[in-house]
């Protein structure tokens, strides 16, 4: 009877604490991060608002083909040309010339003088140039030599044995703006179409230190151009050659990409090249919390367009998309290796289903004496 008795209480606990662990097993406890079951409830239904893409060898090729997003694609860039050793003549320069007249009785010279300077001759917007004894010549996106010629053969009919000298004052429009993102910002004039970008920015003072993953902005006739600064500086081909007009700017690169869940860090994180690998992603925001994280639920999350849904899989099936990866595979392991991260994508690393049952199990075995259960006569 005395045993029973001592047995009844432990007994009692242990019920009671079945009882609870019955009754919360429908409740959510605090977790620092969702569980996949969770996040990806209601996939099968029709009425399903996001799509759910296993991200494997397969699909990471199939999913390679589908429109970008976060960004217009991969950078832009101008291929590149060669120039020629003199500027080109462009409208708002200065021209002053020199015509020289051996002939003793020179019909633009006064007397005693041999030659007649004509300084400051402005081109206008249309690219003329007015000579006197000459008229209105068109100058604009020609060499100084190419001008010079010219005048002497209009002068011919006047002045046979005429010989000019000319030289150009580069106005605005033969200049190249660099903006920001270098020691000394300014207008830069073109002394002549060999200049490169890289010769720029070096004038420039090179580009600021303190700029995170630089790139570099190149806007011409309207359009825009991207690189990034690396990739400028490793690649001889991408040094193009500047033109008037041209404005280039040097700026940190915004893509991101959040990261949230059971890892490392939960903040933006910034791209530091071209292309990340989801792999490449995790190791950035330091890896997966051992304790807390379920390796078999990585979550990416993506938005897409409306434009781009495809019914056939060339594209998404929904605007909302969910890829999943599993890293306790191999074949996983080298999927998330090839999968590009998107910028704006969400990574979010989510529980362990086995972190909610170890937590509750240490609760009430903690709070109803269950280890002494186990262990008592």
């Amino acid at each position: 009877m005395g045993k029973q008795k001592k047995l009844a209480g432990p007994v009692i606990r242990l019920a009671v604490a079945f009882l609870l662990l019955s009754v919360l097993a429908g409740c959510s406890t605090p977790r620092g991060a969702a569980l996949q079951s969770k996040v990806l409830r209601g996939q099968s239904s029709e009425n399903a608002e996001f799509q759910v893409v296993e991200v494997t060898r397969a699909s990471v090729d199939q999913v390679a083909q589908w429109p970008r997003t976060g960004w217009a694609g991969s950078y832009h860039w101008l291929p590149n040309a060669s120039g020629v050793n003199s500027p080109l003549i462009a409208p708002g320069d200065r021209i002053s010339l020199v015509i020289w007249d051996p002939q003793s009785n020179s019909l633009i010279a006064t007397a005693g003088e041999r030659s007649v300077a004509l300084p400051n001759l402005m081109v206008s917007p249309e690219g003329t140039l007015f000579v006197p004894y000459v008229g209105d010549i068109m100058v604009r996106g020609k060499t100084p030599s190419q001008v010079r010629q010219e005048i002497e053969t209009a002068l011919a009919p006047t002045v046979p044995s005429a010989q000019v000298q000319l030289t150009v004052d580069v106005g605005r429009l033969n200049s190249v703006d660099i903006v920001t993102g270098v020691g000394r910002a300014g207008p830069y004039p073109l002394m002549d179409r060999n200049t490169t970008i890289l010769s720029l920015i070096a004038q420039a003072g090179g580009i600021a230190s303190t700029l995170r993953n630089p790139l570099v902005r190149l806007i011409r006739d309207g359009r825009t151009y991207e690189i990034r600064a690396e990739s400028l500086f490793s690649d001889g081909s991408k040094n193009v050659l500047l033109k008037g007009g041209d404005k280039v700017f040097v700026e940190e690169d915004r893509r991101y990409f959040t990261a949230m869940g059971a890892t490392g860090r939960e903040e933006l994180i910034y791209f530091d090249r071209e292309a990340v690998s989801a792999m490449e992603a995790l190791s950035r925001v330091g890896g997966l919390a051992d304790a807390r994280a379920d390796p078999k639920g990585i979550l990416v999350l993506r938005n897409y367009a409306a434009k781009d849904l495809r019914a056939d899989g060339s594209g998404p099936g929904k605007t909302q998309v969910v890829f999943t990866i599993d890293l306790t595979s191999a074949a996983g392991l080298f999927a998330a290796r090839a999968f590009e991260i998107n910028p704006k994508d969400t990574i979010l690393v989510t529980e362990s289903p086995m972190v909610a049952a170890t937590s509750i199990m240490g609760l009430f075995g903690s709070a109803f004496g269950l280890r002494n259960v186990a262990t008592s006569d």
